[in-house]
């Protein structure tokens, strides 16, 4: 089964241009680490969702930008 993920916008209020590059380098990783792992119901059976809400997680000040890319990733995943 081949899956097409296209974000159009992650919206990261709050960071350094950096740190919002490095977030989304990891959600990507994130993400196709995920799906190779196995596709959720919800799309296995084909279909577009125009927009999702991934809800919160909860981050420290001192997390690094990666580990919040996975977070922001595993939100996504979850939310589908």
């Amino acid at each position: 089964m081949n899956v097409e993920l296209h974000i159009e916008e992650l919206v990261l209020h709050g960071f350094e241009g950096g740190d919002r590059d490095r977030i989304g380098e990891a959600v990507q990783q994130e993400l196709t680490r995920l799906f190779a792992q196995g596709v959720p119901p919800s799309l296995a059976q084909g279909g577009e969702i125009g927009r999702l809400d991934g809800g919160g997680f909860e981050m420290t000040a001192s997390m690094q930008s990666g580990a919040i890319g996975v977070q922001i990733a595993q939100s996504i995943y979850g939310g589908l």
